[in-house]
């Protein structure tokens, strides 16, 4: 009898964790995927842009079915209201065959509010319908959408609302270009230690520098970094066109110098990590311990919307084989519209993203990278962070 009244309550016992698992489940809300979200009117429906400062707009947080999903949220303009190629997409194509027809502004916001740069908005406009000096309008619609992305998620797209600015002329041209002078290393301690120059050897025997940037972000003109493990006495090279050796770093007479050869390779003094540094505009390279703290990564994902953020999918090839690595890369890899990171050893705990494109500064639990539609080789340093999404031609 004994037997079986414990039986009993053990029977009890799992029907009641049973309901009680099967409760929470129903409790717990899924992320579902919204088609869109509101953006509210402007409150001032005319700006004039020369001497305004910035434009306010509020949003609604979009509805995941429950969930409570921390979005980053943008704002885009168009003055045609088209929104089917960005200016980032545009920028992308080397050839200038792509015209944009919107442009998403730099400042991310966490909330559901922000401030609309004035001059971003201006130079927006400019870029888009290229006006020249003397044929800037004395009032343009601009209509204006507003973009939340959250992990696990696709973009989501508000409504549209619209306002008129009086825009003025800037000279696009005068300010600093974004197209990145690349370099790159190559030699006995780079990718697999060959000395190959060929002009698709990146990723296998030659390895790319990155740009330098900015506390905001931006380019710093003209420079060039890497960091990276170097083994002591292993020579190696700046070359700055894969495939050619015309244009190139090597050390003579105790000093680094640019030459189209002759030089000796460049050797250090002991192992370690270092960074090296190329002003292309000043042509000065300097070298020197690097101090921060690295980490060592068996793998590294592109994690994004693309393919249900599946950080072990998606892994990008190791470039260096003789040392440690700290480079990656994919080859040809086409993207529709997407938002993605990088991910390390098939988890979150270590990831890199960032608000620039088609190059830009990676940082921890940084923001999703936005992508334009397109066809890339893309590269990847795990001590700085740093990414280049490079076209295809």
């Amino acid at each position: 009898m004994k037997k079986i009244f414990l039986s009993s309550l053990m029977l009890l016992s799992m029907a009641l964790v049973f309901t009680a698992c099967e409760d929470d489940r129903d409790s717990n809300p899924t992320l579902v995927q919204p088609t869109t979200f509101t953006l509210n009117n402007p409150v001032n429906t005319l700006v004039d842009l020369e001497i305004s400062t910035a434009i306010p707009f509020a949003w609604s947080q979009p509805d995941f079915g429950g969930w409570p999903a921390a979005c980053e949220y943008q704002l885009e303009v168009s003055p045609t209201n088209e929104w089917t190629v960005s200016t980032a997409e545009a920028d992308a194509d080397t050839t200038g065959a792509t015209i944009a027809n919107f442009a998403t502004l730099k400042s991310v916001f966490a909330g559901c509010s922000g401030d609309m740069d004035v001059v971003e908005l201006n130079k927006a406009l400019n870029k888009i319908c290229m006006w020249e000096e003397d044929n800037v309008p004395a009032k343009q619609t601009v209509y204006v959408r507003c973009r939340a992305i959250t992990n696990g998620a696709e973009p989501v797209y508000s409504n549209v609302v619209s306002l008129d600015v009086n825009p003025y002329y800037v000279d696009l041209s005068a300010e600093v270009s974004d197209e990145i002078e690349y370099w790159y290393l190559i030699g006995a301690c780079i990718g697999d230690g060959s000395w190959g120059n060929s002009a698709d050897g990146v990723g296998v025997s030659i390895i790319p520098m990155y740009p330098v940037y900015d506390t905001d972000g931006s380019v710093m003109p003209g420079e060039m970094q890497y960091v990276g493990y170097f083994p002591a006495d292993q020579g190696f090279k700046l070359i700055q066109v894969p495939g050619d050796w015309t244009a190139q770093w090597g050390q003579g007479d105790g000093a680094y110098v640019k030459n189209d050869g002759g030089s000796s390779d460049i050797k250090l003094p002991a192992d370690g990590y270092y960074r090296i540094h190329l002003n292309t505009a000043t042509d000065e390279l300097t070298i020197e311990p690097y101090e921060g703290t690295v980490g060592v990564y068996t793998m590294i994902g592109m994690p994004g919307n693309y393919q249900g953020w599946d950080t072990g999918a998606n892994p990008m090839n190791a470039m260096s084989t003789v040392v440690e690595n700290h480079d990656w890369y994919l080859k040809n890899v086409t993207y529709e519209e997407t938002t993605l990171k990088f991910a390390a050893d098939n988890d979150w705990a270590v990831n890199w993203g960032g608000s620039g494109f088609p190059h830009g500064q990676g940082t921890q639990d940084g923001p999703d990278i936005a992508v334009a539609a397109g066809t890339y080789h893309v590269y990847f340093n795990d001590i700085l962070g740093t990414y280049n999404f490079v076209p295809v031609e």
